[in-house]
């Protein structure tokens, strides 16, 4: 086995950073998808999305975690983060600027992707979410974004309630419709956006129910940290 140090450039190591190991899967599919000559090494500490829903804010305690695993990942060699966990935005700017390594938002690229698909104007934009400690930070986000970007959106959210216990205990097909009524509950949206990494597979059948695009993160964000470490 090589030492990190000598890790061949062309075969770029990049770390997954999880949260709950819903996302281990779904991201590894994107990655066989769009990536597949990429080393990636799973990171998971499934505390912190318990931690976060019980404190119900990111405490300096939490965000020092995430610095930690960033670290952690650097030293092993990874030229790139990939964090997977969609409620620890600050938590994870914080990490990045820490290791100085190009350090992806779970849904910072489905943003972007959403924001390219909507019109410039008075964008229709839907976030559905199973894990309901993410609304805030990510609402908060989109909407930076689109400041940033000088767009106004109107944005609507749902929490899915017992989909993601669906999915843990093995009720796929439960946990899919649960997120496709969802989605048929949003009214008018340019784009709908899946919130979690684990709700990528029911992208199809949420998609089968709308007119509108209905992005899922893992395949947007792989596809952006690709084109960000060519140009790193």
């Amino acid at each position: 086995m090589k030492p990190a140090e000598s890790l061949d450039k062309a075969v770029p190591r990049v770390a997954l950073i999880h949260a709950t190991a819903l996302a281990v899967e779904p991201i590894r599919a994107a990655f066989g998808r769009h990536w597949p000559q990429a080393r990636c090494m799973n990171l998971l500490d499934d505390s912190l999305s318990v931690d976060l829903a019980e404190a119900g804010h990111l405490t300096p305690v939490m965000v020092q975690r995430f610095v930690d695993l960033a670290a952690y990942a650097s030293r092993t060699g990874c030229r790139a983060i990939l964090f997977t966990c969609s409620a620890f935005g600050p938590a994870i700017e914080a990490a990045g600027a820490a290791v100085g390594l190009p350090t992806l938002k779970p849904n910072e690229a489905m943003f972007e992707e959403a924001l390219a698909r909507s019109p410039v104007q008075n964008a229709k934009l839907g976030l559905i979410a199973t894990f309901e400690a993410s609304i805030p930070s990510m609402s908060a986000e989109l909407l930076d974004m689109a400041r940033q970007r000088g767009r106004q959106i109107d944005l609507q959210t749902r929490f899915v309630p017992d989909a993601m216990q669906d999915l843990a205990q093995g009720r796929a097909e439960a946990h899919h419709r649960r997120i496709a009524v969802a989605a048929q509950s949003l009214h008018d949206c340019d784009v709908v956006m899946l919130a979690q990494f684990s709700m990528a597979a029911a992208q199809p059948l949420a998609q089968a129910g709308l007119s509108c695009p209905v992005l899922s993160s893992p395949d947007c964000a792989v596809l952006a940290l690709q084109k960000r470490m060519q140009h790193a």
